[in-house]
């Protein structure tokens, strides 16, 4: 359990709250590049950290991040025109460029130079593997490019999507540093079942409670869990916590190949989250199906590519079918990550962990807290926290079925992640 003082802070993020201020010294996710197709194409809203902001790519491809409300009368700029290079607020023409810079007013005489008085707030922006990052940090402070392995492999072998999540991001990250929920609540009850999940074949589902090892790294951490299959076998299933919301874990494409996927919790506000769902693959282009995330719930099929609001949410129970909760999957809610989310919105939009009962399968969850207090009290001394140095940039995760006296670390080499296990998620 965390205390109520510990809770909040890691909780909170607005501007000013420490861990904000920690978020802050990070590159983070602000969409994906796809919302900004052209130069000069309509602008898009943002929000991040609790800031209201507006996205647009400018006619020579620049891509500005500002703050929505125009600063003549507070009107939104997500209703303005993207044109030669600035976003001219509708109301009275106030245009701002990509750095924030008011450079033109349509209402007053132009021999006042009112405009040269006049900015917005704008952070800097990078394009890299198919999203637009943000640093909202101080410019001194800004961190090596956020060059994943994921985001270097071809645009043919990586796909992005995104969704709402309504609850606070922390919820989200334990979630997805959590193994052993996994073959419970995305378990399926037949072997020969068609719904996404794990089947009772899959040695995550028949193998034992896992064992959790942690290894504390410059970036965050490295844990697997060791599941004992029989006496002379164990399931081995690796996945890296990078400081302060990706994860990395092992998983498998539509038509079976390993890939290597991941998720990116990036707060909007203190209770909603913006999940960012990313897939590789080291070996075969990605595929139609694999790009539509049908197993998962976050594809185009089951998420609004407009407001990235699910289709199976809170306000129609996820679309659970009792019936096959009883005779087909775990959860009766059809895709692993709507499970996830369901079980996690369950929990209200910020969990009381005052009142939790942790045990030694939750020792990632903990671990994951333990760092994030770490960096919340390095950059409120002034240091840098992990993470934020380039360190992550090869990193990739596993799974395999070793002897158990193996050395895991040595034996899951990247060849034994291409074994193959019935829907991997």
């Amino acid at each position: 359990m965390l205390s109520r003082e510990d809770n909040e802070l890691l909780t909170r993020v607005d501007r000013g709250t420490p861990m904000g201020n920690a978020m802050r010294r990070y590159w983070i996710p602000a969409l994906l590049a796809w919302e900004l197709p052209a130069p000069d194409c309509p602008p898009v809203r943002v929000k991040l950290l609790g800031e209201e902001l507006v996205a647009f790519r400018d006619t020579q491809n620049r891509i500005g991040l500002i703050e929505e409300h125009c600063p003549h009368r507070r009107a939104s700029l997500f209703f303005g025109r993207n044109e030669e290079c600035g976003l001219r607020c509708a109301y009275h023409g106030w245009k701002f460029d990509v750095d924030g810079r008011c450079v033109d007013m349509m209402n007053e005489p132009e021999h006042l130079h009112f405009k040269e008085k006049i900015s917005v707030t704008s952070y800097p922006t990078v394009e890299v593997g198919g999203l637009i990052w943000a640093y909202l940090g101080s410019p001194d402070g800004r961190p090596p490019l956020p060059n994943f392995a994921w985001t270097q492999a071809p645009e043919t072998h990586r796909h992005v999507s995104k969704v709402v999540q309504e609850t606070n991001w922390l919820q989200g990250l334990e979630g997805g540093v959590d193994t052993s929920h996994a073959p419970i609540l995305h378990r399926v009850l037949k072997a020969d079942s068609k719904r996404p999940g794990f089947k009772p074949t899959h040695p995550f589902v028949r193998s034992k409670a896992p064992t959790l090892v942690v290894d504390v790294t410059s970036y965050g951490y490295q844990y697997a869990s060791v599941r004992p299959l029989d006496e002379a076998t164990v399931h081995i299933r690796t996945y890296q916590l990078v400081l302060p919301f990706h994860q990395i874990r092992p998983s498998q494409s539509e038509g079976g190949h390993a890939l290597v996927s991941g998720h990116i919790w990036v707060p909007m506000d203190d209770e909603s989250t913006m999940v960012y769902n990313w897939d590789y693959s080291e070996t075969a282009p990605l595929t139609d199906d694999d790009r539509l995330e049908r197993r998962l719930g976050n594809g185009p099929l089951d998420v609004d590519q407009s407001t990235f609001r699910s289709v199976r949410n809170k306000r129609n129970n996820y679309m659970l079918d009792r019936q096959v909760q009883k005779t087909e999957s775990f959860t009766g809610i059809e895709g692993v990550n709507v499970q996830d989310r369901a079980i996690q919105e369950s929990m209200g939009p910020i969990v009381d962990r005052t009142r939790e009962h942790l045990g030694p399968a939750d020792k990632a969850v903990i671990q994951a807290r333990r760092l994030l207090l770490e960096a919340v009290k390095t950059v409120r001394d002034g240091r840098t926290p992990r993470g934020v140095d380039g360190t992550y940039y090869a990193l990739r995760a596993v799974e395999g079925v070793l002897p158990k006296d193996a050395d895991w670390r040595q034996a899951l080499t990247p060849e034994m992640a291409a074994t193959r296990f019935e829907q991997t998620v």
